[in-house]
């Protein structure tokens, strides 16, 4: 796939960012990067190339796609759309764009400038059905791209033995505590403090339990009110191994208020550990409630508080949760099976262009 272009100028570092950076190392193809992002550095750690541009350098994007003979130009961060579309109409190869959509659709793109966007985009990949069928609705037939469906996936862990975890929560200074994870980036929107309310009020309930908050943060005061409300419990920053954390951990939680997708909760489930999410967006493809995990409504701390209660007193079927949710992951959600998938979008798109 060496004529595949992957470009996300975004400056953060998240599950949209290292999904393309997972697709580059899989693909051994060539990636743009902002001369300002924080992939550079793994990038760098990993000993993989790219080129650094700024936001909206389209001349120097059209120049590498010429002189790296690009045939399809992938991109990942909606704010790259104008500069990638810009780019290929100021190549000379005028690539195929396909681009992946990590973000709920909640606005009809019927104005000039997007049918502008849309009309020189070739594929869209939606990450699930519910954005598929959203890009469907927001988008006017006549300007809309092909639309697909594609799950991102997720590598199996590296399994910790039981000595490598007694080391690990002995770091953190958990002993025999139920231990309730989550995993993100630290904002409001991700509903950490919502996990830690329910956690609190177990606690008070006579259950040793601590939460374990993994992930930097976005907003300060957000994060130093919950340290400081939330004493009793763990955080960390980022962290470049989060399923060892998981693997110490009794259950996952994902609380955001609408996540799109919901990487974190197939990591765990990898990791044959029980997950909760929330009733809204992915975690509804991911989980079959009672069955592969448990959903909850979403940032309500009452009905979180009784899915975990449930799981704590008892095991067998948190146990069986976890089971389940490792076979479901293995079938539908592996990053090789996955990425076969969009390897076959990419030659359907050059099968095209070859025509």
């Amino acid at each position: 796939m060496k004529n595949i272009l992957e470009v996300c100028l975004s400056p953060d570092l998240g599950g949209l960012e290292l999904y393309m950076k997972n697709i580059t190392k899989y693909f051994q193809t060539k990636a743009i990067i902002n001369k300002k992002s924080k992939l550079k550095e793994v990038f760098d750690n990993e000993k993989m190339n790219y080129f650094e541009i700024s936001k909206y350098s389209f001349f120097k994007l059209a120049k590498i796609i010429d002189k790296e003979n690009i045939d399809i130009v992938h991109i990942h961060w909606t704010k790259d759309i104008l500069t990638v579309v810009l780019a290929k109409l100021f190549s000379k190869r005028k690539p195929k764009i396909i681009q992946t959509r990590h973000m709920h659709m909640t606005r009809f793109k019927n104005d000039f400038y997007h049918k502008f966007l849309y009309k020189n985009i070739d594929m869209i990949v939606a990450v699930t059905n519910l954005v598929k069928k959203q890009l469907e609705k927001f988008i006017p037939k006549e300007i809309r791209p092909k639309v697909q469906t594609c799950y991102i996936g997720a590598e199996t862990p590296e399994i910790l033995l039981s000595d490598e975890k007694e080391i690990l929560k002995t770091s953190l200074n958990i002993t025999n505590e139920f231990v309730v994870c989550i995993v993100g980036r630290v904002e409001e929107a991700k509903g950490q403090h919502i996990v830690l309310e329910t956690v609190d009020k177990l606690r008070k309930s006579n259950i040793n339990i601590k939460t374990l908050v993994i992930g930097h943060y976005m907003d300060k005061n957000y994060f130093d009110n919950l340290k400081a409300n939330y004493p009793n419990d763990i955080f960390t920053d980022f962290v470049s191994n989060p399923t060892d954390f998981m693997q110490i951990s009794d259950c996952v939680v994902l609380a955001t208020q609408k996540e799109t997708f919901g990487l974190v909760l197939i990591e765990a489930m990898k990791c044959g550990i029980c997950v909760l999410g929330s009733n809204s967006g992915g975690p509804l493809e991911i989980i079959n409630d009672k069955k592969t995990g448990l959903l909850f409504k979403s940032m309500d701390s009452d009905n979180l508080y009784e899915k975990i209660k449930m799981i704590i007193e008892n095991q067998d079927f948190r146990e069986k949760l976890s089971k389940n949710g490792k076979i479901k992951v293995d079938k539908y959600f592996d990053s090789t099976k996955q990425f076969e998938e969009l390897r076959n979008i990419f030659l359907s798109i050059l099968k095209e262009k070859s025509c």
